[in-house]
């Protein structure tokens, strides 16, 4: 008998059931006209109600405010935030939506948003996730590492070992953003060893090193020789063992973010040739791929087929 093959399953949402509907919600093309009209509540209402139901996960909460502030019309923050201008929430969602749509050297634009972060962050106190707004806006600018850190050091004083935190300043520091190579393999590496067990930022040094092999991927002429070798050094098998053992196998709830954490592991597996850990980890993953980091590869989705059904099977 043939196995049936289902295709992967590529979200914003991830695995989040909840806010895959709200979005969802939030789409069509009916409800959006006229900016709700015929409807007796606002077109808001479905974000509002979202974020009521998250309460102080912030590692949640910050998963899904980023995920709506890319994928819904700017109308609908926008909105909300006119209709109930005290509202954390409402204020929140909306500096999300204008950091996602602050273009590169629109000065004006940036310190506006800036503001908006701002007045966020007052609104909601003890919440990171305003402050993770204004380091992507600060990643946007291009501002200096060394003025972004004062700004995620607010976000982790409010939520020690958050997970979003930490894989933004990994790519803040990236070589192929504002850093260099060694600041982001040290961030990586030190923020792993002093996070509790089963945190996932254990992780945290298996994706610093695919964006790694994204960097070297990019290099061209004397500076490629030799890009492929990350995958082969010793304390690259380190890492994924630290991994593996850390967080994959402890028992713990998973993170907003774990089907992200548990492709990053996956992609990395394979690209060091461990098929048998890799399958564990595909089999936790199930259709839902994640684009980045199998678009590193010529063909992603083919990819990724290959080895959860060819080899994870």
């Amino acid at each position: 008998m043939f196995r049936r093959r289902h295709s992967p399953l590529v979200r914003p949402a991830l695995d989040d059931d909840l806010l895959h509907a709200t979005l969802t919600e939030l789409r069509p093309a009916p409800q959006l006209h006229g900016l709700g009209a015929g409807s007796s509540r606002p077109v808001w209402e479905p974000a509002a109600r979202l974020l009521r139901a998250t309460g102080w996960d912030w590692d949640r909460r910050a998963h899904r405010v980023s995920v709506l502030a890319r994928n819904i019309p700017a109308v609908i923050p926008e909105r909300w935030a006119a209709d109930r201008p005290g509202d954390g929430d409402a204020l929140l969602l909306s500096a999300c939506a204008a950091v996602a749509r602050v273009a590169a050297g629109d000065a004006a634009t940036a310190r506006q948003t800036e503001r908006a972060c701002l007045r966020a962050a007052d609104a909601c106190p003890g919440d990171p996730t305003p402050w993770l707004a204004l380091l992507s806006l600060m990643h946007a600018c291009a501002v200096p590492v060394r003025d972004a850190v004062p700004v995620w050091t607010e976000a982790v004083n409010r939520a020690p070992w958050h997970r979003g935190a930490y894989h933004r300043m990994l790519r803040y520091l990236s070589p192929r953003a504002h850093g260099t190579l060694p600041d982001m393999l040290d961030f990586a590496w030190q923020s792993a060893a002093q996070a509790p067990q089963g945190s996932p930022l254990a992780v945290l040094p298996v994706a610093a090193r695919v964006e790694l092999a994204a960097h070297r991927q990019g290099l061209t002429g004397l500076a490629a020789v030799g890009a492929g070798g990350h995958w082969n050094e010793l304390r690259a098998a380190d890492e994924l063992d630290r991994a593996l053992a850390g967080w994959f196998h402890a028992p713990v709830t998973p993170h907003a973010e774990a089907v992200a954490d548990l492709n990053l592991l996956a992609f990395a597996l394979t690209r060091a040739h461990r098929p048998a850990d890799a399958a564990l980890v595909l089999r936790r993953v199930g259709r839902h791929m994640t684009r980045h980091p199998w678009n590193l590869l010529p063909e992603p989705e083919r990819t990724f087929l290959y080895w959860r059904d060819g080899r994870a099977g």
